[in-house]
């Protein structure tokens, strides 16, 4: 059997890469396409909602996996 890593893994990393390659393009696409509607404070508000909106959407995961765990971030485990 060979040693490796597989063609399955190194498509998937391809894909990835080109997912976040992608991604980040929209990024400053959406950013850039403010800055120029709005000038420069419109652009900067823009990119803080951008960045609440994603503040928010991980503060939400991270709440169910407290309320899974029945823990708090606040909660002192002593052992």
């Amino acid at each position: 059997m060979e040693e490796g890593l597989g063609a399955k893994f190194w498509f998937g990393m391809v894909g990835v890469v080109l997912a976040i390659g992608v991604g980040i393009l929209l990024l400053f696409w959406l950013v850039s396409a403010a800055w120029y509607r709005w000038g420069f404070i419109g652009g900067m508000l823009f990119f803080g909602a951008l960045l609440v909106a994603f503040a928010a959407i991980y503060d939400r995961k991270q709440r169910r996996r407290y309320e899974d765990d029945d823990l708090s971030p606040t909660t002192t485990v002593i052992r």
